[in-house]
């Protein structure tokens, strides 16, 4: 029976490691996302892997070679317990493929959405740990929120990716 299994790649070769893996006829998934890079007071969006030196291999270690997977080039290793591969969890795989776009990028913060006056802790960033309000979005990276600071609520923006919901 297949199953989804993960190879750790040397630094910066994860789409070699694809590449290799794929033309020895293994099942290979490389998650990606968009991720914005700024240089040089310039702001550019580049591919990235979503786990850096790691990548999905879809094996039937029972009745397959599996081994070779840890010689190809690229590829440092497979995730292990002991001496057998250890298997990704059963719909792991399937569900971040389910959050890709047209594009074939996966889609970080899908489904979090904040409600007006609900409490957020934030995560990073100079006011990091502080919970504050939710007030609104001003665009796809950044919303304000509604901090306590010196005795009155100041507004302040804020990424989306530096906020959660506080329990």
């Amino acid at each position: 029976m297949k199953r989804w299994y993960v190879a750790q790649t040397r630094f910066r070769c994860e789409n070699l490691a694809r590449t290799n893996l794929r033309r020895q006829c293994y099942e290979v998934y490389l998650p990606q996302y968009l991720k914005r890079r700024r240089h040089a007071r310039r702001t550019e969006w580049v591919k990235a892997p979503l786990f850096p030196r790691y990548l999905f291999v879809r094996l039937d270690i029972e009745n397959a070679l599996w081994r070779p997977v840890r010689s190809t080039i690229g590829v440092h290793s497979l995730v292990c317990n002991g001496e057998t591969p250890a298997a990704v969890p059963a719909g792991a795989v399937e569900d971040i493929r389910s959050r890709q776009n047209e594009d074939g990028m996966v889609i970080l913060g899908a489904g979090q959405t904040f409600r007006k006056d609900q409490q957020v802790q934030v995560l990073s960033g100079a006011f990091s740990d502080l919970v504050g309000l939710y007030d609104c979005a001003t665009d796809d990276e950044r919303v304000i929120i509604l901090l306590d600071l010196l005795g009155r609520q100041t507004r302040v923006r804020i990424p989306v990716e530096a906020i959660r919901a506080y329990a």
